[in-house]
């Protein structure tokens, strides 16, 4: 892989650097990435890293902001162009799939840092990203409900947790068989089960 150029604008910079993070945790365990990794994937000094960042957790909340920002971003996409409630429901649940196997080490990183017995800013980040996710599945969910179209005694709270637990479930098992193109296959019949769940029987 080419080295990142060296003369950036500080903006510039903090962004490839994000972006370097979610590179090599891709390609190994987050919590092993060091910032000296980090640093010569760059082709930078330590130094060089730290004028940016003023520590390692700095650079995993920018990573967790970055996440963030672009999945709601694309949900909110999806949302905005779907026919329906459930149309929209599958269209968030297909772009959060085409998200990972996109950036296959956002995965890494989130359950990395859910799995931390600490509290750290950026796993209270985490917590929030999945809070504003959830709200949007929410709002969809109760939508539907309204329009007669998912069934009305259908537990929303539930169905939104249900909704995040497989696409996390299809995460693991591509993780676990090293291909992160597996969950591309298995979602639609993922999400077909789902959604036969949660529809009102005409």
């Amino acid at each position: 892989m080419p080295s990142k150029p060296k003369n950036l604008p500080a903006e510039e910079r903090r962004a490839v650097t994000v972006e370097t993070v979610v590179e090599l945790a891709a390609e190994q365990n987050p919590s092993e990435i060091t910032t000296a990794a980090i640093a010569k994937r760059m082709n930078l000094t330590q130094g060089a890293l730290f004028r940016h960042f003023p520590s390692k957790d700095a650079i995993w909340q920018a990573v967790i902001s970055w996440v963030a920002d672009r999945l709601l971003a694309r949900v909110d996409r999806a949302i905005a162009t779907a026919e329906s409630p459930l149309s929209a429901l599958e269209a968030v649940f297909m772009t959060h799939i085409e998200f990972v196997v996109a950036h296959s080490g956002v995965p890494r990183m989130i359950f990395g840092e859910l799995q931390r017995a600490e509290d750290t800013a950026a796993k209270r980040m985490v917590g929030e990203l999945l809070g504003h996710y959830s709200e949007r599945l929410v709002t969809l969910i109760e939508a539907g409900k309204a329009q007669g179209v998912l069934a009305r005694d259908v537990d929303t709270g539930a169905s939104a947790t249900l909704f995040i637990g497989s696409i996390q479930g299809l995460v693991m098992q591509s993780l676990l068989a090293g291909n992160t193109d597996l969950i591309r296959t298995q979602a639609p019949a993922i999400f077909a089960i789902y959604s036969r769940a949660i529809r009102r029987v005409q």
